[in-house]
């Protein structure tokens, strides 16, 4: 989905090393209604479809929508039979159409959040249901600090390419658009990266663009002092370990917005 600049994703690369996104997604399934069937719901940020398809076999009436081309190529190959359009989250224009947003590994790409949760809001029929999962505080903090101390060093300033909230930082961002927040945990999930080039593979996955027009190799040297400082801490000897930090939200569209009374005056 929407980032501060364009991304094209490795669709190759994501299939043979990060299908731990969708596998952990399963877990967000959990908090979605218990009958789908006839359910209208959007799959926002869909990527490869595997949990949309999900979703289709557990009898919603699913639309999948992604802003990389490359990612909704790869769905469309592996599961043909799928609603699934490029569009940017930043550019909804659904109005009371679903039952149920869900969301996972997203929400943390986007820049504008108050522009993002609008237009999950606009989608939303009145009583529909937020269900979502992202990066939260503290997410990748060992990766993103070594590469920025290596930036440092060279001059440079490390640009943190994502949103990571706490609960009590996007709660009441969530409840300013109408979005009752009905649950909400923060939770750590390491999170494997095969091989010796994991972690190599996890930063050019997936954090790319503090790279942005930098010599190809001064960024090969970054990503190398990077894997060189956290190696004794992340590395065991065959996979690495990224300190992936989860938040997750469950939120209800309200019908009728809290009317706040007046405060009580005394004599």
């Amino acid at each position: 989905m929407k980032q501060n600049v364009a991304k094209q994703w490795n669709a190759g690369l994501y299939q043979a090393q990060c299908g731990f996104v969708y596998q952990y997604g399963e877990d967000v399934l959990s908090l979605l209604p218990t009958e789908l069937a006839g359910k209208k719901v959007l799959d926002l940020g869909c990527g490869s479809g595997v949990l949309t398809h999900r979703l289709k076999g557990l009898g919603a009436d699913v639309i999948g929508v992604d802003s990389s081309s490359r990612m909704l190529a790869l769905a469309s190959e592996q599961y043909p039979d799928l609603d699934v359009q490029c569009m940017d989250a930043l550019d909804l224009d659904y109005h009371d159409e679903f039952d149920v947003v869900f969301s996972n590994a997203v929400f943390h790409w986007i820049s504008n959040q108050d522009r993002l949760l609008a237009n999950v809001a606009a989608a939303l029929k009145p009583g529909g249901t937020l269900a979502c999962e992202f990066g939260g505080v503290g997410c990748g903090a060992s990766v993103h600090e070594s590469l920025a101390r290596a930036f440092g060093r060279r001059g440079l300033a490390y640009r943190m390419p994502f949103y990571f909230p706490s609960i009590g930082e996007y709660a009441p961002r969530l409840e300013s658009h109408g979005l009752l927040v009905r649950y909400a945990v923060l939770f750590d999930r390491p999170t494997r990266m095969a091989g010796v080039c994991g972690l190599e593979d996890w930063i050019h996955m997936f954090v790319t663009q503090p790279f942005d027009g930098l010599d190809l190799s001064m960024a090969q040297d970054i990503i190398a002092e990077a894997a060189d400082e956290l190696r004794p801490v992340l590395y065991n000897g065959a996979d690495w370990t990224i300190d992936y930090v989860r938040i997750r939200f469950k939120a209800e569209k309200q019908v009728f917005k809290t009317v706040r009374q007046p405060p009580v005056r005394t004599l």
